[in-house]
């Protein structure tokens, strides 16, 4: 009986606690915010310093924190060795511990803590805004990437805006075993580029006050710094480069050396300083002429021609073609040399007529007689050349046409070249799927007509048979250009986004590889090279 009458009480009270109300569970504070106090840290070397941090809401429990790089990943170089609490309710301490490698670096780092949402349960990281940690030998700026470093400071450190209104600045270079260094030099610096200079990651043109060898290359004031925004790899123009510096026909071709630029003591990326195409002995070697060349031999050269879609060039027009043509109203043709404030009405005369009386001998009847036809025009072997590097590299703005170039000396023929500005949908199927199987540039701009002469269609297979040993060549020099770049590019892309690319190109990606790895793009980009190699003798 007793029994059974406390477990009549139990019941009850069990009873009387199910009809409780329940107590809402507490809701625990969560970060909102992460405030550090530092925009730089410098840490000795095996030793550790201090970043004090603070959180919005006082009462908040970290689950976990950590240091993460803008790509998402934990730094080797140094490491968060311990969070101490501050001296008030909400302060910390975070003791960052170089790891001992050994290793100069810069890395811009973010202190993110790990949260779980009390609605969802779902765990999501807050991070600090960027702050910059460095070791103690490598002051802010300071880059070691195995490539040579570009350092420019503009004057009171204003920034880069302009196309057309120069910056002062200086410049410097932190050579490499392969590379001397130099010295500060006066310098003025813009923006440069179309398309390209409206992203992220800006292009500039130097101008230095005296003419400086730079990496060996012959002395001369005007320096591009492309940026390759776009180009996963970092190598589209480095290599295409190199095939251009194969084709002997091609009277000059721009040499170019990675390097990565710090700008007003900021790191902003891996660049190539390549030499500007323009008129000069060392460079596009044409006769140089004066507004008095205006009759005779004089007025026959020299000149440097741009045809580029872009039209931004100050002295242009449009070339019509004659019937059988591939392109449609004409080719665009531009002046870059003499400088429009030179160039006289008649030196204009003169090269549009000679474009207009090339153009109109090739479509016309007797385009394919040795003496009398295109071949009296232009240098036949340099547009070979100049196709062929094209046609490898799957470039097909020569086909738009887009930085393509032309020039011709005095009494000359016109020349192809040089090659510049491959970095669009070169070597990628994105712009050109058609290369699967066939020609990239079988039809462009004046080579649908060229190609209709079995002369010259003869010459060009002979002339790829010729090159063939020498292309296959590529592919280790592409190895070479990633064991180089790996570090270079680790870092650039822990800054920029290829994949940005697309709000220029109507949401549409450019090159295909913008979203992969660098590795896994570079494999991709030579395996089309090897490709190209097949392909290109199967439809000549």
């Amino acid at each position: 009986m007793k029994k059974s009458l406390l477990a009549i009480l139990s019941a009850i009270l069990a009873c009387a606690a199910c009809s409780k109300k329940e107590e809402p569970a507490a809701i625990e504070p969560v970060v909102r915010t992460v405030s550090v106090e530092s925009s730089a840290l410098e840490i000795p070397p095996g030793e550790s310093a201090i970043l004090p941090f603070k959180v919005e809401d006082k009462e908040a429990v970290f689950q976990e924190v950590k240091l993460l790089l803008d790509g998402g990943r934990e730094p080797e170089e140094f490491f968060l060795q311990e969070i101490a609490r501050g001296t008030e309710r909400g302060t910390y301490q975070a003791v960052i511990q170089d790891a001992g490698l050994g290793k100069n670096y810069e890395r811009d780092v973010h202190l993110a803590i790990l949260q779980r949402s009390p609605s969802t349960g779902n765990e999501y990281y807050v991070p600090s805004s960027t702050f910059r940690v460095f070791s103690e030998a490598n002051p802010p700026g300071t880059v070691y990437t195995g490539l040579p470093v570009v350092y420019v400071d503009t004057e009171g450190g204003q920034g880069i805006y302009s196309k057309e209104d120069y910056v002062k600045a200086s410049l410097k270079i932190q050579g490499t075993e392969q590379y001397d260094g130099l010295d500060a030099v006066a310098c003025d610096i813009r923006g440069r580029g179309n398309t390209t200079w409206y992203w992220p990651k800006k292009p500039y043109l130097i101008k230095l006050n005296e003419k400086q060898s730079l990496f060996g290359m012959p002395k001369h004031k005007r320096w591009i710094l492309l940026a390759n925004f776009m180009d996963r790899t970092l190598m589209r123009n480095l290599v295409s480069m190199k095939v251009a510096s194969m084709m002997s026909h091609l009277a000059w071709t721009p040499s170019c050396v990675p390097v990565e630029l710090v700008l007003n003591g900021k790191h902003v990326g891996s660049y190539l300083l390549i030499e500007q195409v323009r008129v000069d002995k060392k460079r596009v070697a044409v006769t140089e002429m004066t507004p008095e060349d205006n009759v005779g031999d004089a007025v026959t050269g020299g000149y440097l021609l741009e045809l580029d879609f872009h039209y931004d060039n100050e002295v242009q027009w449009v070339e019509p073609l004659g019937r059988n043509n591939y392109w449609g109203d004409g080719i665009p043709f531009g002046i870059k040399y003499p400088d429009p404030e030179d160039l006289t009405p008649q030196q204009l005369t003169y090269i549009k007529g000679y474009i207009s009386e090339t153009s109109n001998t090739l479509y016309g009847e007797n385009f394919k007689d040795p003496d009398e036809g295109y071949a009296k025009y232009i240098d036949v072997d340099s547009f070979i050349d100049y196709w062929i590097t094209f046609e490898v590299m799957g470039n097909h703005e020569l086909g738009n046409p887009g930085s393509v170039y032309m020039h011709k000396d005095r009494n000359g023929k016109l020349v192809a070249g040089p090659c510049w500005d491959f970095d669009w949908g070169v070597l990628s199927y994105n712009t050109s799927p058609h290369a699967r199987t066939g020609l990239v540039n079988g039809n462009a701009i004046w080579y649908a007509r060229l190609r209709q002469d079995p002369a010259f269609e003869a010459k060009l297979k002979a002339r790829f048979d010729e090159l063939l040993p020498k292309l296959e060549t590529i592919p280790a020099y592409i190895d070479e250009c990633e064991k180089l770049l790996t570090e270079s590019a680790r870092l650039n892309f822990a800054m920029w986004n290829p994949a940005d690319d697309a709000s220029q190109n109507g949401g549409y990606i450019i090159n295909g590889d913008e979203n992969m790895s660098f590795h896994n793009a570079v494999a991709r980009l030579k395996s089309i090279y090897q490709e190209r190699l097949r392909v290109i003798p199967k439809n000549l």
